[in-house]
């Protein structure tokens, strides 16, 4: 997969064997900004200890307004840490030790081929916790299909309604249609949520959609898109905790946050849709959620 790979639906068809690196800018190395217990993420996935993130570097879609993006670019040498497929399931099964309630794979779709790997190899060693896909939700079909049967939580984002703002923000004007289609195969794999008696979820789809500032129209589009596709099949996080960043030069209409307006009426769309998830107080805007991406806890081995 990786000496032609069309693991995202850009299809770039680099050889990453031989180190040439497609739109993502990753190569055949795993390298990760961090792994650690996170507790910033929606309360069925936190838990009480946290979810077991695993930050990837690099990203297919590379959004400007990433707050990631001292990972997510595509030269970020130096950044994080190196691994392999022993190291990455050891990876999970450190985080498993120290209490997380699953192991959440953050920015996953470039290294999917390593990953559909190292979970076969790390359940043979002892994890047991759920595997969280957490994507853009801009995914190739095929790629999931190959990881089904192995991901028991699917965490996608749904970005765009607009061709013109997926175009201008992620360089993606498909992004919709690709979309739809992911997530549509992202709920036949994993069916209704599923949450046990302490509240965490053991299995399903969360769809994310985080708002952007004057695309009020664009997030309505979202959710009506959301609950006549998928309606109770999946459960909805609302965000509000658009951050402008340094890196929007050329952007002017992103310098600013959200209204408070902008993000009740969308909870008010949300629920006379009907759909269950969650929404975020004006705390959830602060740049404290962005963590240091130093490859702390990555389970590594190789000498580079």
């Amino acid at each position: 997969m990786l000496e032609h790979c069309t693991l995202c639906p850009r299809s770039c068809g680099v050889n990453r064997i031989k180190g040439e690196r497609g739109y993502c800018g990753a190569d055949d190395k795993i390298r990760i900004g961090l792994a650690s217990l996170h507790r910033w993420e929606e309360p069925c996935l936190s838990g009480t200890n946290g979810a077991g993130t695993i930050f990837f570097c690099h990203c297919p879609l590379r959004c400007v307004f990433c707050q990631n993006h001292d990972i997510s670019g595509h030269d970020v040498a130096g950044a994080g840490k190196i691994t392999d497929v022993s190291g990455l399931a050891d990876t999970f099964l450190s985080l498993q030790e120290q209490g997380a309630h699953n192991i959440d794979l953050v920015t996953p779709t470039h290294y999917a081929a390593q990953i559909a790997k190292a979970i076969p190899l790390a359940r043979s060693r002892g994890l047991t916790v759920p595997i969280v896909y957490n994507c853009g939700g801009y995914e190739a079909v095929k790629t999931l299909n190959m990881l089904d049967g192995m991901i028991d939580i699917y965490l996608p984002d749904f970005k765009y309604f607009s061709p013109y703002y997926a175009e201008r923000y992620s360089s993606a004007p498909d992004y919709f249609d690709v979309a739809v289609e992911a997530i549509s195969e992202m709920v036949r794999q994993t069916d209704i949520p599923v949450i046990d008696t302490d509240g965490v979820l053991q299995s399903g789809t969360i769809i994310r959609h985080l708002m952007l500032p004057g695309l009020a129209g664009d997030t309505a589009q979202i959710l009506r898109a959301i609950a006549s596709r998928w309606g109770n099949m999946v459960l909805v996080s609302l965000m509000r905790q658009f951050t402008p960043c340094t890196n929007l030069i050329g952007y002017p209409e992103l310098t600013r946050r959200l209204t408070d307006t902008e993000y009740e009426d969308a909870c008010l769309l949300m629920e006379m849709l009907g759909l269950e998830g969650w929404t975020q107080d004006a705390e959830s805007i602060s740049e404290s959620f962005i963590p240091h991406f130093d490859g702390s806890g990555v389970v590594s081995d190789l000498q580079l």
